[in-house]
């Protein structure tokens, strides 16, 4: 049988294909993320984050994309394949997620959002909408967020150390009563025996996590796993030479930020700036 021979050179991998499928139709289009986002909707961003494989937005974004790019259902059924295929970002991340229900400890630095250990139900729906889920799907990751926090529940819950960038909490959501239940929640679980939380201040310069949320994990077994993300891809990373360069960058990061004592008080400072929801008056 002769070799398969390659047709378009394009990637095999669903969520990679439909990633490379919207670069060449903007690309082909001439258009900006800008001006795409103005004629079709939604923000640029959302798109970029699409192109880049972060995420693969909702259906109503990809019909509506298919309508602009005159490719009437190609998009939507790259799309569903590439929803469907558990891509090798998703069986890395499952890997973790296995880990960590094991762990017998665990420290993450945060560069904007929450740990998804520590976020409200709130704050998951927003950000998971956001990134483009909707409807049954998003119920259902939301759920599935906030059942991770059972990790930290219990008698023989494991220590979880936590640094949060100050971004954590000024990167606000839309709802002010939504965002002051993150904070506070970030303030309530701060006091608790087995959590740890310091917050790096803006202006302590530059270091080397600006830009990764990392997430270490010690296992039964002695071993200490490490995951690292950023806005384009995660990483498991399980090599010890690696890990260990990476938990004293960790260190080194930790002796930057606040005391756990100085970072509870941070937060509740920055929860009295969040204005409360304006009571309702009746004339």
């Amino acid at each position: 049988m002769p070799p398969r021979r390659v047709i378009t050179g394009r990637s095999q991998e669903p969520r990679q294909r439909f990633a490379e499928e919207l670069r060449l139709l903007r690309a082909e289009k001439g258009v900006s993320l800008r001006e795409l986002a103005r004629v079709v909707g939604w923000d640029p961003s959302q798109f970029g984050k699409m192109e880049n494989g972060h995420t693969l937005g909702s259906p109503e974004i990809v019909q509506a994309l298919d309508q602009y790019y005159g490719t009437p259902g190609l998009l939507l059924a790259l799309w569903e394949l590439a929803m469907a295929d558990p891509t090798q970002f998703r069986e890395r991340y499952r890997r973790y997620m296995s880990l960590e229900a094991e762990a017998v400890s665990l420290w993450q630095y945060s560069v904007s959002r929450p740990p998804g250990l520590l976020q409200t139900a709130g704050y998951a729906r927003e950000a998971l909408a956001a990134g483009g889920l909707s409807g049954e799907e998003l119920d259902q990751q939301v759920d599935a967020r906030i059942s991770r926090r059972d990790v930290l529940e219990g008698a023989d819950a494991p220590p979880f150390r936590v640094i949060l960038s100050e971004m954590v909490l000024r990167n606000s959501l839309r709802d002010p009563g939504e965002w002051r239940g993150q904070l506070a929640h970030l303030a309530e679980w701060s006091e608790r025996s087995n959590v740890t939380l310091h917050v790096l201040p803006f202006g302590t310069g530059l270091h080397g996590l600006d830009s990764t949320d990392t997430m270490f994990l010690r296992l039964l077994d002695g071993r200490t796993v490490a995951y690292a993300e950023n806005d384009v891809q995660g990483e498991l990373i399980e090599e010890t030479g690696k890990v260990e360069s990476l938990h004293h960058t960790y260190d080194a990061v930790r002796d930057l930020a606040l005391n756990p004592t100085e970072s509870r008080a941070f937060i509740l400072r920055v929860l009295e700036e969040v204005p409360c929801e304006p009571s309702t008056r009746t004339a």
